[in-house]
């Protein structure tokens, strides 16, 4: 079973040389700031390269084309590294000390997704399981690997074989003690170490996720389509956002955790600790005005140690210029106007359609009349004709 951490340290004792060593990890795993811990084998995930490859081959990766091009590395931790014989995996807990669905009411202010409110989680975690991986070389010797989230390693599947909890039918990690609201990495290391006993699915008849998902991008339970799930058109799509997903985006400018948040298990979950992953204020419902004036440098300077910096300043302000069409704040047309002459066609297609909804058909007309000449970018023409190319797809 899966090691719960507590401020005492780990419940794993043993005086074997290989239990020695799992306390110790416990122990570090505690003082480092990890909730949870467990061990698997690198053997433990049989079905994952076949779901995986289903996956790939229904295009529910949408333009990910590095899930596809590390297909048979991430099927399988020993392809990824040969020489691997037992997986440390850990989470840490990033439970919101509220329901993140509320800001969705606010339509003025910008709703992002709990994870991203603070630090790169990538940064929080690298260095501390670096930290616990170099103690199990002084202990063990042998080689070790650090991953979070960032190589072709399937950590849910992973964390799922060592108890840690189960994949729900949002395709997300479930704990009975933290809900859906974990963090999860892994250390990959050549020492012997007893795994973990498998956790059972705990879903049920329970389909509260899928129901809540506003762009129904769950085909079936357990399966996702990431084109249509709003956390992949917000960050991964570097496009523009389809139409037919505009209006289901709402506020959600960075992410969205509707089936996160909609988990009954998350009853359970505690608030993360403040010293580790607490939201920065200014990220909690930010005023979608503010967020439009935001140039390169605005960008850069205000999101830096955020993940959302990773995403750039175009795509971040088309998502923002979404979500002010979807407002129904006509203040908002002003800044909205400014982006029509933008630099990047990606900004300037999203105000155009953000506009469309702000302003007066008259006013729209007459700022048509102004753009389309100067305007070369197709898909931003096709814009300022409703009815008409992409518009066509509302129907």
């Amino acid at each position: 079973m899966r090691t719960l951490i507590s401020d005492r340290g780990t419940s794993h004792t043993g005086t074997s040389g290989a239990g020695k060593l799992r306390a110790l990890i416990d122990r570090e795993a505690s003082r480092a700031g990890f909730d949870l811990c467990a061990v698997t084998s690198p053997d433990a995930i049989p079905k994952a390269p076949e779901r995986l490859a289903q996956f790939v081959a229904d295009g529910f990766h949408g333009s990910m084309d590095w899930i596809a091009e590390t297909l048979e590395r991430r099927a399988s931790p020993s392809v990824l590294w040969p020489e691997v014989r037992s997986i440390v995996v850990l989470a840490m807990n990033y439970g919101p000390d509220h329901d993140p669905r509320g800001i969705l009411k606010l339509r003025d202010r910008a709703a992002i997704s709990v994870y991203a409110r603070n630090r790169d989680y990538h940064d929080v975690m690298k260095g501390r399981l670096k930290e616990i991986a170099g103690k199990i070389v002084a202990r063990a010797g042998g080689d070790v690997k650090v991953f979070v989230d960032t190589a072709p390693v399937m950590e849910k599947p992973l964390a799922e074989a060592a108890g840690l909890g189960w994949q729900g039918k949002h395709t997300n990690l479930v704990s009975r003690t933290h809900g859906s609201w974990l963090f999860l990495g892994s250390i990959f290391t050549t020492a012997e170490l007893e795994p973990d006993t498998r956790d059972t699915d705990r879903c049920g008849s329970c389909r509260a996720c899928i129901d809540a998902c506003p762009t129904n991008a769950f085909p079936v339970p357990y399966r996702l389509d990431a084109r249509r799930c709003i956390s992949y058109l917000t960050i991964e799509n570097k496009g523009p956002i389809p139409l037919e997903f505009r209006e289901a985006m709402g506020n959600r400018i960075y992410g969205c955790d509707d089936c996160l948040a909609a988990c009954p298990w998350n009853k359970f979950a505690q608030t993360a600790s403040e010293a580790k992953l607490a939201a920065r204020a200014d990220l909690r419902e930010p005023k979608l005005a503010d967020l439009l004036q935001l140039d390169d440098a605005g960008f850069r300077a205000f999101f830096s140690g955020s993940p959302i910096k990773r995403i750039g300043r175009d795509r971040f302000i088309r998502n923002v210029l979404i979500a002010a069409g979807n407002s129904g704040e006509p203040g908002l047309a002003g800044a909205v106007r400014e982006l029509i002459a933008d630099a990047s066609p990606l900004v300037r297609g999203a105000a155009v359609w953000a506009l469309s909804r702000l302003v007066s058909a008259e006013d729209f007309a007459a700022l048509a009349g102004e753009r389309l000449p100067v305007e070369a970018d197709p898909q931003v023409r096709e814009e300022w004709h409703p009815g008409k190319g992409a518009w066509a797809d509302a129907s």
